[in-house]
């Protein structure tokens, strides 16, 4: 026995960001450490049952598109979810959303997003990087887990535990504003400052990322000067710096921060910031 994993992929391009996620590492936030994990858990779990894997087994989340991977090893059945992008194996085209054969020594490519920004894409038996705390998924605020996906990046593959279930549908996503509630730091704007929130449409700026979904749009007031100091900071806070513009924060945010908190994005509605892209609008309603 040479010890090698049973399958494995070797990395032959990468686009912007593609990273391992699977579910995180809640719980840790007294520790400094964030929770991380995927942004679009609808769609990434999704992907994980159609190649008939446990649900928090570690996927792709690739950002923007565009990958290519050849599969070395038994081979497997994969799945892509998420954004809409082509999916090719060995030059073939194949469907998004179901579950595909990836036969050893085939190679793999994602077209880069047509609708959306984040794909996961799954393998039979997981992808099996070293953990870090519990967790297989790339923090990019602190780097903590396994580096960013990159050319010539080689990736262990779990073994198979399922089989594909034949038929699975992702539950049904509610399209409309994202939901608020009240957050803690209202006394340091003025009183109709969740009417304003409310009241217009912003639109995501390009500097959006994992840790957060940064808007644009008619700044809010504060009415007290100076900075509050640093308070834990919880997922899908509407935080608010000074330049009066709102941050969604996402699942890599900071576990602490100083600038007040307005509102509190409900958790069922933040799947929706995975896949909103620079100049996509944004509303919010009070939840």
């Amino acid at each position: 026995m040479s010890g090698r994993p049973p399958a494995s992929w070797h990395v032959e391009e990468a686009g912007a960001l593609v990273t391992v996620q699977d579910r995180g590492r809640p719980g840790l936030a007294h520790l400094g450490v964030p929770r991380g994990g995927w942004l679009d858990a609808a769609a990434a779990t999704l992907a994980n049952r159609l190649v008939g894997n446990r649900e928090d087994c570690a996927v792709l989340e690739v950002s923007g598109g565009g990958l290519t991977l050849r599969h070395e090893g038994a081979g497997r059945w994969v799945s892509v979810t998420g954004a809409g992008c082509s999916v090719e194996v060995s030059g073939a085209a194949r469907g998004h959303g179901a579950a595909t054969w990836l036969p050893s020594g085939a190679g793999l490519r994602l077209g880069p997003a047509t609708r959306g920004v984040r794909s996961y894409l799954a393998v039979g038996g997981g992808l099996a990087v070293e953990p870090v705390l519990g967790s297989r998924s790339t923090d990019t605020l602190a780097w903590v887990g396994p580096p960013q996906v990159q050319r010539g990046s080689v990736l262990p593959v779990g073994p198979v535990t399922g089989a594909p279930p034949g038929v699975d549908v992702a539950p049904l996503r509610r399209h409309g504003p994202l939901r608020v509630l009240p957050g803690p730091r209202l006394d340091w704007f003025g009183a109709e400052v969740l009417h304003h929130l409310c009241a217009q449409e912003y639109v995501v700026s390009p500097s959006s990322n994992r840790v957060g979904l940064r808007l644009q749009g008619r700044r809010l007031e504060r009415s007290r000067a100076g900075e509050l100091p640093s308070e834990p900071m919880v997922l899908g806070a509407v935080q608010v710096p000074p330049d009066g513009q709102p941050v969604v924060f996402l699942a890599d945010h900071p576990t602490t921060g100083g600038y007040p908190v307005i509102a509190v994005v409900l958790g069922e509605d933040l799947t929706s910031c995975a896949q909103l892209g620079p100049g996509q609008p944004v509303r919010f309603a009070l939840g």
